[in-house]
């Protein structure tokens, strides 16, 4: 199988700078979805990331019990609470968000499978689907019929055993994922060291990161970028190689100052900023003056 190299060039391509006459309004809302008792940082960690990869606005949407937790953590938060104390049992908004990151500390509870699998039937919005949200799609195959075209799965390997069986070798596995992809319309990004990325049948290799990755909540900031870029209006596919890409860029500009062992998902959002100036040094046509 040809796999694609992500590399700068890559990335100059896709990336998009703020305009300057740009304001919260038009900047894109992102809605993250997810959290249960004790997984309440999950979402938390997953909305400040996309506050901090650029939308407009971000909302949770979370059980009651998140709600004076992210509301203090992340005051630029909005928080949508559900019925529920512990866990999400019925997802309704009445907001218009542009990007939806769904699944992260979400659980498995019946009536949480049950939303899901409600919102599915309605969901019309580029979504990201992560952790629990994969584990629901992967115990209910039938569901994947319901995913909005170019939806982005992001399963580490465990998960991705779940949702396109075993596989005996590295080239079947890759096998697999492309046609899953394709098959399912779907972007599938194979969380690892590298990262893959799976479109359409075709495979990009991301060129960033390092070990320091390997950190709880690592995942859950990843979701909250890609979900930011949708919001902005990149494509599925250009969010998932952009997000991936900055994800790991924020790890190499990192472990010089805190090495790997200190390196946590709040560092990745930390260092969101310099990666993104970073990307910016190498966009062909820079329009942003700082």
């Amino acid at each position: 199988m040809k796999i694609n190299k992500v590399s700068k060039a890559t990335i100059a391509e896709i990336y998009r700078p703020v305009q300057n006459d740009t304001h919260k309004g038009i900047q894109g809302h992102a809605l993250i979805i997810g959290g249960s008792y004790g997984k309440i940082g999950a979402p938390l960690l997953s909305s400040k990331a996309a506050l901090h990869s650029g939308c407009g606005l971000v909302t949770a949407f979370v059980p009651k019990i998140g709600y004076s937790i992210i509301q203090t953590a992340i005051p630029e938060v909005m928080v949508l609470t559900d019925t529920n104390d512990n866990f999400i049992s019925h997802i309704e908004f009445s907001i218009q968000p542009q990007g939806i990151g769904i699944g992260i500390g979400m659980g498995q509870e019946l009536e949480t499978c049950s939303a899901f699998k409600a919102f599915l039937d309605i969901n019309e919005v580029p979504l990201v689907i992560d952790a629990d949200g994969l584990n629901i799609l992967s115990a209910n195959p039938d569901l994947l019929n319901k995913l909005k075209p170019q939806t982005i799965l992001t399963p580490h390997v465990k998960e991705l055993e779940r949702l396109i069986g075993t596989w005996n070798s590295e080239e079947e596995k890759f096998e697999k994922a492309a046609a899953f992809s394709k098959n399912v319309d779907c972007i599938v990004v194979m969380k690892g060291a590298p990262t893959y990325i799976f479109s359409k049948g075709t495979c990009f290799e991301n060129s960033s990161g390092n070990p320091a990755l390997a950190t709880a909540g690592s995942g859950d900031v990843l979701t909250g970028i890609i979900t930011s870029l949708l919001a902005q209006n990149y494509s599925a596919e250009e969010a998932a190689i952009l997000g991936v890409y900055i994800h790991g860029l924020t790890a190499d500009l990192a472990r010089p100052q805190t090495g790997t062992h200190a390196f946590t998902a709040s560092t990745i959002i930390e260092y969101l900023g310099k990666a993104f100036l970073e990307i910016e040094e190498f966009y062909p046509n820079k329009t942003v003056k700082y």
